[in-house]
């Protein structure tokens, strides 16, 4: 297990309100290459993994994403925190807002919600660690 300290790995303040800024981050948060996608990609190859240290620092790196995910998911809290129903209407963030309102909800910029389809677990380690490297290659 590990220890959960109650602060961002690094601090986010935003100052202003930015629904455009938000839609396209929100893709990071719950996207085909976002971090709830690497987090549970990275938890779920690691018991199928033949190396104890191999699995072990699958385990880390996945509980690293989280880190990411808490950060995107504060960036996107931020930025749309404090939006009046007219820059709601303008940037096009009314049918989120419908939904979910201000709450950080898992989805792709183009508004497709996260599913376990982001991400492959197929057992073998080459395949795991291929597609690991190709979806952490799509982020760069």
């Amino acid at each position: 297990m590990w220890n959960y300290e109650r602060r961002l790995e690094f601090p986010v303040n935003i100052k202003e309100s930015n629904a455009d800024l938000a839609q396209a981050i929100i893709s990071q948060y719950g996207g085909p290459d976002g971090e709830m996608g690497a987090s549970m990609r990275y938890l779920s190859q690691r018991y199928a993994c033949p190396y104890r240290e191999v699995s072990a620092v699958l385990t880390d790196i996945g509980t690293e994403e989280l880190a990411h995910l808490e950060m995107v998911a504060t960036i996107v809290h931020q930025l749309t925190k404090n939006l009046s129903m007219e820059q709601i209407e303008e940037s096009g963030f009314r049918n989120y807002y419908v939904d979910h309102t201000i709450g950080v909800w898992p989805q792709a910029a183009g508004g497709v919600p996260f599913n376990a389809c982001e991400f492959q677990s197929k057992g073998d380690i080459i395949t795991d660690l291929t597609e690991d490297m190709a979806a952490d290659g799509a982020i760069l």
